[in-house]
């Protein structure tokens, strides 16, 4: 069969400089000699990390806020990107206004969306395209964290085993290759858990052809399961944050599936917003060092024993900030002192927000688990 070329990006949220290009109408100078990637594929997708909007609405939440203004999404215009993933733990933060002005942006440009919708429905439903003959199908969902309107209008996919499962099974009944994105992991964490890892090894057992991981703002590394490759994250894609000059946040790489019989795949290194704001190519040693670091991840990825103890050290070192989360005045004396007003409430909204946070998302809830059970 003829190839087929579908490329993926990471995170894209167009703020501070970036969104000041965009209002200039200076794309090229976002994009720079980076720009080839996107030339001559059959899909270019992309996940908007954030509203696009003007709504000065904001969700309850806690964790920062990300918006972007609306024509920021000729951008994504410019780039030639078809279609655009929107399970994430940003895109309702301007509440289901924010969204829906997101979602309205998209289709007015041409763009497809996947992930998100009014009903389940609806933000189940698999983007569905044909390519050169072959039935393609990409299923977008995230982990729970703060992924719907207050209201219920408007959410995102979640990563709910169940559907997901009946989701995967359904659209490789209907479809030659299905492949997923998913919105998941430990930020400015470079390895999965070993949830995660076995998770997507169980989408990759009951159907999909492949899997996309976004979210953790730092690349990590991928495997190739069953003879499907598993990408753990592909990093920032642009993503403006000018306190984070020159760190992993500012390294990522797209991904370019080349889709026979099988899937073979091109990993294309990027930086983005260092001193010069804009996304580039990667030089000869930064290139080097990018392999290196490639390499030695994917390594621990593979190694169950090795990816246990990384995520061992991680928790670790969480230790101090997850038990500032979880430790209110604790025993009966206490409770009961507190509640004739002698010692003051802790469990405020924002406390019950932050408890349900790190208990119902996912990858929060890994740690949690980890380090109580010490």
């Amino acid at each position: 069969m003829e190839e087929i070329n579908i490329l993926f990006t990471g995170d894209f949220c167009p703020h501070n400089r970036i969104e000041a290009l965009s209002k200039q109408g200076n794309n090229a100078a976002i994009f720079n000699d980076f720009i080839d990637v996107f030339k001559g594929n059959d899909l270019n997708v992309t996940d908007v990390e954030c509203p696009l909007t003007e709504s000065k609405k904001r969700i309850p939440k806690t964790g920062p806020y990300q918006f972007a203004a609306p024509h920021t999404i000729g951008i994504l215009k410019f780039a030639n990107i078809n279609l655009a993933a929107m399970a994430n733990n940003h895109i309702m933060d301007c509440d289901a206004e924010g969204a829906i002005d997101t979602i309205s942006l998209c289709t007015q440009a041409g763009i497809a969306t996947v992930g998100i919708g009014n009903t389940a429905t609806e933000r189940r439903k698999p983007f569905s395209t044909i390519i050169k003959g072959k039935k393609i199908a990409i299923i977008n969902f995230a982990e729970n964290e703060f992924i719907g309107a207050p209201g219920g209008e408007v959410a995102a996919n979640p990563l709910h085993l169940v559907n997901n499962y009946y989701d995967i099974t359904a659209a490789k009944r209907e479809h030659d290759f299905v492949l997923l994105m998913v919105h998941g992991g430990n930020e400015f964490y470079h390895l999965p858990s070993p949830r995660i890892k076995e998770t997507y090894r169980f989408f990759i057992d009951v159907g999909a052809d492949a899997v996309i991981s976004n979210h953790t703002h730092c690349f990590s590394g991928y495997e190739i399961y069953n003879g499907k490759p598993i990408f753990y994250s592909l990093g920032n894609f642009i993503y403006d944050w000018p306190e984070r000059i020159n760190t992993d946040w500012n390294i990522g790489f797209v991904v370019k599936l080349k889709i026979t019989n099988t899937i073979d795949f091109d990993i294309i290194p990027l930086k983005q917003n260092n001193e010069e704001p804009g996304l580039f190519h990667l030089n000869e040693t930064e290139k080097k060092l990018f392999d290196e670091k490639l390499v030695q991840l994917s390594s621990i990825i593979r190694d169950d024993t090795k990816l246990d103890g990384a995520f061992n050290d991680y928790c670790g070192s969480k230790k101090r900030l997850y038990e500032a989360f979880i430790e209110p005045y604790f025993g009966n004396a206490i409770a009961s002192l507190r509640a004739r007003g002698f010692f003051p409430k802790l469990m405020n909204k924002r406390k019950r927000l932050l408890l349900l946070n790190i208990t119902r998302c996912e990858a929060h809830r890994d740690v949690l688990l980890n380090l109580l059970s010490k």
